[in-house]
């Protein structure tokens, strides 16, 4: 079988690298991304490998093109992702990488820091040009008036004395406005009103310095008198981290000290501009070196990573590796070690070996099969070369998903919204978009695509789109006919507003519709009754098919495995006791389909009635025979049914049992016997001979080895009297679990059938006019529009898509599939986008 049907070969190769090609081998290993390594250093710690040294320096060599990046991306400039693949550079090369970034990261510092100080500063000289420019009022002479009151002290005394001397200070800054007003509270109580505060706000926005934003600034301007008041502004100003600048009394100084700082800001600007553009110069540089540099080096970490896994012989010479590989790859990796080892003279060494462990599964896929691998994936990894349910399910998956979500409509609104992923699927746009949602819908674009394609056709099986039936084909049944032959009369018309077609009467029924459900059904009053028989009978059919697919899929397995007894012992009763109880309730339900006509409808037996006297043994003397010698049928399909029971109990334990007392019986030498698995081994073309010994149960009992002191028959027998158990009883619940195909059916017809009712019949109901229904469809058509996508598309999709994913996990998969493996996991460059 091809590698979809079965995961490939996977073989455990050895490598002999030479110590000065190694990195060269592994480097191209790793852009070919076909082989796993195995650790061979599990027992060492990361900080005492070989090759540590390097790992630490591309590390710090990470750290500083994360600060390269940030800068980059601070500056509002973009990184191009290299052109072509770039190889792994040479171990020699990463010290003049290194010393490289180191300087064009230290020069963006510095240039970085200029860039920030001058902008410090230059947004120093702005707030106090601002200050000196706002025309803040002149401060008022402080006035004592004598009076009788004694609240209030004056500022200045009017009388001579020791304070007549005093002269008026200034205090002058910008804060944030966010800060005035508090700020001048503040002030005002602290100092007890002996100062005069004016603050203004700038004019114009100024940028700020570090975040490079505009803002507006307060300028205030503070006149007070003494040195222990001018104290404690100084100090509240300080604790607002207000900007303070010298504020001189006379106004000509004032006006040249402002003209000094407007030449000296343009001056400063000048110099910024020319920061400004060398500092574009380095970004320019770092946009060429950064991703380029990024990619290489994390090739390089890679390499070093990967080659503190190998384990070093005792010359010292050589790194020994051991690989899992596909075999068909062999070649093409001996072709890359001889390249990568062709500069030293002496070529890598490639070559299987012997192993007991079970290789990792390796299925290849491509854009269309990967998303229904990954749905067999999610229910487990399946075991070395065991049979991949994946192909079956691309079919098998969206047709149960159809028959739950049947609808012409509902599938073509699907199937157009996956064709137009598919068709956009090369678009850059469309594969970078950062939504998670979106990722995941585009990631199984072929999943809804195939889902929609077979509710399509269901649809048009149930004559269902958006609830309503089609008619596509004439009718099966002529009503006139009918009436004709009834002699139905006009009082008898309006007395009987629902009438009966009798299927009996002559040209009443002209034949089956020839396809699908004839579209008069929906006309009718048990139409909801006959689509659960239909769909309920349906259900059962396809449920039992589905399993014993499953049940002889497990025949590829034991056939693979070489476990010829568990053919006899497991699957045949499996196959006997399913088909000889669920298959006859199939076989009676297309029976009674072909052989009960319309005339003898009346009398029809009853299905369930029989099944359930099957298991009785007894017999119901109103519920006819469907064929003459029903009961013995019947009476010898259960008792070989539960013939069954002990073999698939008691086969497969005895059968282990048996071949380990052989063994015992007929040992031959260790010696001797070792000698012979080793050669075995040796020359086979797997180097994985011990497929047997991967069994998910207690297989190891019939194969070579060690397995004697591992043969426990206690634990054989539990797990298969669990087994045995599980199947038999699964058979009923799985039988019942497929009903949800019929329930789920009828619930989205239902649904749909209401949501027709309630909204669309409402409002083509509301006006006969062509104005008034153009008015009143356009809302109603949009309220549909959107019930339809949120309840019958998403909120029923996602339901029919749990319900099918359960089908195949728990009904399906579980007959011959253990998934209990692990993925081949190659060692491979990946670049991811920044």
């Amino acid at each position: 079988m091809g590698s979809m049907f079965r995961s490939e070969e996977v073989a455990l190769v050895q490598l002999l690298l030479p110590t000065a090609s190694a990195y060269n081998c592994v480097s191209q290993l790793g852009e070919l991304g076909l082989v796993e390594f195995r650790d061979l250093n599990e027992s060492v710690s990361a900080f005492q490998r070989r090759f540590v040294v390097e790992v630490r320096r591309c590390e710090e060599l990470e750290k500083t093109f994360t600060f390269l990046r940030e800068e980059v991306q601070r500056a509002g400039l973009t990184l191009t992702p290299p052109e072509g693949t770039l190889p792994a550079p040479p171990p020699r090369d990463l010290l003049r990488i290194q010393e490289e970034t180191d300087r064009l990261a230290q020069e963006l510092r510095d240039v970085r820091g200029n860039q920030q100080a001058l902008r410090a500063q230059l947004h120093q000289l702005q707030l106090h040009s601002a200050v000196l420019g706002q025309s803040h009022a002149p401060p008022m002479a402080a006035v004592h008036t004598e009076g009788p009151t004694t609240e209030r002290t004056p500022l200045l005394s009017a009388t001579p004395g020791p304070h007549a001397d005093l002269k008026v200070n200034f205090v002058a800054g910008a804060v944030e406005p966010c800060k005035a007003a508090a700020l001048e509270r503040l002030l005002w109580r602290a100092c007890r009103g002996f100062l005069i505060a004016s603050f203004k706000e700038t004019e114009g926005q100024l940028e700020d310095p570090v975040t490079g934003e505009p803002a507006t600034w307060m300028t205030f301007v503070i006149s007070y008198w003494g040195e222990q008041i001018g104290q404690k502004v100084r100090k509240i100003t300080d604790c607002f981290h207000c900007h303070v600048f010298p504020y001189l009394e006379q106004e000509e100084a004032r006006l040249r000290t402002l003209q000094q700082l407007q030449q000296q800001s343009q001056e400063l600007q000048e110099v910024l501009g020319e920061t400004e553009r060398f500092l574009s110069q380095v970004l320019g540089r770092v946009q060429q070196l950064l991703p380029p540099g990024q990619v290489q080096i994390r090739k390089m970490k890679a390499v070093h990573l990967t080659l503190n896994q190998c384990s070093v012989n005792t010359t010292h010479k050589c790194l020994i590796a051991e690989v899992w590989c596909a075999t068909r790859d062999l070649p093409t990796v001996q072709q890359a070690l001889q390249s990568g080892s062709s500069e030293e003279g002496v070529s890598a060494v490639a070559h299987r070996i012997p192993c007991q462990d079970m290789p990792p599964t390796l299925i290849r896929t491509n854009r269309f099969t990967s998303s229904f691998q990954g749905i067999v994936d999610a229910y487990g990894v399946g075991r070395y070369r065991e049979v991949n349910p994946a192909p079956y399910t691309i079919i098998t998956f969206p047709f149960l998903f159809a028959v739950m979500f049947g609808d012409v409509g509902h599938g073509l609104l699907m199937f157009l919204f996956a064709l137009a992923m598919v068709l956009t699927e090369n678009q850059p746009a469309v594969k970078t978009t950062q939504n998670e949602i979106w990722q995941t819908f585009f990631g199984g674009r072929y999943l809804p695509l195939l889902m929609g394609l077979f509710s399509i056709y269901t649809g048009f099986i149930y004559n269902e789109c958006f609830s309503r039936a089609t008619t596509i084909f004439p009718s099966g049944w002529s009503v006139a006919a009918m009436a004709n032959q009834s002699g139905w009369s006009d009082e008898y018309l309006s007395q009987h507003p629902m009438l009966t077609l009798n299927p009996n009467i002559t040209g009443v029924f002209l034949g089956p519709y020839p396809f699908g459900i004839d579209p008069i059904w929906s006309l009718a009053t048990n139409h909801l009754s006959f689509l659960n028989s239909f769909k309920m009978k349906m259900s059962v059919i396809l449920g039992v098919t589905h399993m014993a697919f499953g049940v002889f899929l497990s025949i590829f397995n034991h056939v693979h495995f070489g476990q010829a007894h568990r053919l006899l012992l497991e699957t045949v009763p499996e196959l006997i006791f399913l088909l000889g109880l669920f298959g006859y309730l199939v076989f009676l339900i297309v029976y009674k389909w072909l052989y009960v006509s319309a005339a003898s409808a009346s009398s029809a037996p009853s299905i369930l009635i029989h099944f359930i006297n099957m298991f009785l043994f007894s017999q119901n003397p109103t519920n006819r025979l469907l064929f003459h010698g029903q009961v013995v049928v019947q009476y010898a399909l259960v008792v070989l049914a539960l013939a069954t029971v002990p073999i698939l109990l008691l086969g497969t334990p005895l059968y282990l049992l048996r071949q380990h007392h052989r063994r015992n019986t007929q040992r031959r030498p260790t010696a001797g016997r070792q000698d012979e698995d080793s050669d075995k081994l040796l020359a086979s073309p797997d180097a994985s001979t011990l497929e047997n010994s991967w069994s998910p149960d207690e297989e190891k009992a019939g194969s070579s080895g060690d397995e004697e002191a591992e043969f426990v028959p206690s634990e054989i027998f539990m797990h298969q009297a669990i087994h045995t158990i599980e199947f038999c009883l699964g058979c009923i619940s799985n039988t019942a679990s497929y009903l949800r195909l019929w329930a789920l059916s009828l619930a989205h017809a239902q649904l749909s059938e209401v949501l027709w009712a309630m909204v669309m019949r409402i409002g083509l109901g509301m006006g006969r006019e062509i104005g008034v229904a153009s008015v009143v469809l356009v809302p109603v058509f949009a309220a549909f529009a959107v019930l339809t996508v949120a309840i019958l598309l998403v909120m029923e999709g996602l339901s029919a898509f749990l319900h099918a994913l359960r089908l195949h996990w728990v009904e399906f998969q579980n007959k011959f599939y253990s998934g209990t493996g692990y993925k081949l996991s190659p060692f491979a460059f990946t670049v991811d986008s920044d």
